[in-house]
């Protein structure tokens, strides 16, 4: 890994971008590889057409969680998190494409409860809902994974729980080592640390990137082993998807393309596994590594999701948050 304080600004703010942009093509090639069309036209997704799907709510919660670090200059707090939920998500009627995990968290909030209760009171508190919207707490805290974890639990247990909150840490570690250039195994490691050994999550993530391992880069030794041991019965299970994500990343860690590509076509909750995997990638090797189109395709959301990320610049968003590492 690099030191931080050794880093140019310019690098950091190129890492801090291309995280936020990867995050999003990740969520959008995810969302639209999956889509029935695709399947039907292509099987094997290796761009976006022309009628691919925009981004979904994977984007625009982790924008949110974005505004709330640029509010409260990274000093992130539970009232923090709470102010930006009762600002932006509790006040909407409707999410549309939004996760169940949200949509708890927000009746739990106007209900009068506030977190850690908001996150443990669901029963979708298991969700990956929360490793979607959190890389930009491992954008602030960049080169800092414990720090990172820290914050993650912050952010995490407005809607989660357990599990949730363990896949939300482990991404946000990762995402703080990927921006100081960290090694595949040193990403890996980080991931790794906070989640309890005896938690479901732990034990998907081990042997399903001891399958990986195992099969000596061979993808079709792998593929369809690591997918039997990984499905639980309901998609977007916190302990389904990040071990997904980061099997993917196992297998294509060297560019970009290549590892958003294996990620966006893993199937199941893909928008989600994508889009961690495209905020890691993105975090590591910065935006020149991403092709133009795809980041121009991406860069202002519709507001899908969320109605006030309608229009913001992703770009201007990363770097922002540059500026508080």
């Amino acid at each position: 890994m690099k030191n931080i304080a050794q880093m140019d600004r310019s690098e950091i703010e190129k890492r801090a971008v291309g995280c936020m942009v990867g995050l999003a093509i990740g969520d959008s090639f995810g969302d639209a590889a999956r889509m029935p069309d695709n399947r039907s036209n292509y099987q094997i997704t290796t761009d976006f057409n022309s009628g691919a799907s925009w981004s979904t709510d994977d984007t625009e919660f982790a924008l949110l969680t974005a505004k709330t670090l640029i509010r409260c200059k990274g000093r992130l707090t539970s009232e923090e998190v709470v102010a930006s939920w009762m600002e932006d998500v509790v006040v909407q009627d409707e999410y549309k494409r939004g996760g169940a995990s949200e949509k708890a968290a927000a009746d739990n909030l106007r209900r009068g409860l506030l977190p850690p209760l908001t996150g443990k009171f669901s029963t979708f508190n298991m969700s990956d809902g929360t490793a979607m919207r959190i890389p930009p707490v491992g954008i602030v805290c960049a080169g800092r994974p414990e720090e990172a974890v820290r914050m993650a639990g912050t952010e995490a247990s407005i809607s989660h729980y357990g599990e949730g909150v363990w896949g939300a840490q482990a991404v946000a570690a990762a995402v703080s080592v990927a921006m100081v250039d960290g090694s595949w195994q040193e990403i890996l490691d980080a991931a790794l640390a906070p989640i309890p050994e005896d938690s479901w999550l732990y034990y998907n993530m081990t042997q399903s990137l001891r399958l990986v391992e195992e099969a000596h880069g061979d993808l079709l030794e792998w593929w369809m082993p690591v997918h039997d041991l990984l499905r639980s019965s309901q998609w977007a299970t916190t302990a389904e998807a990040v071990p997904s994500a980061f099997c993917a990343l196992a297998q294509c860690h060297d560019d970009f393309r290549s590892g958003v590509v294996l990620a966006g076509n893993f199937g199941r909750d893909a928008d989600t596994i994508g889009a961690v995997a495209g905020a890691i990638l993105g975090a590591k090797y910065g935006i020149d590594a991403i092709p133009e189109r795809w980041m121009q395709k991406v860069r202002y959301p519709s507001g899908t999701c969320l109605k006030f990320t309608r229009g913001i610049d992703i770009v201007d968003i990363g770097k922002q948050l540059a500026q508080l590492v």
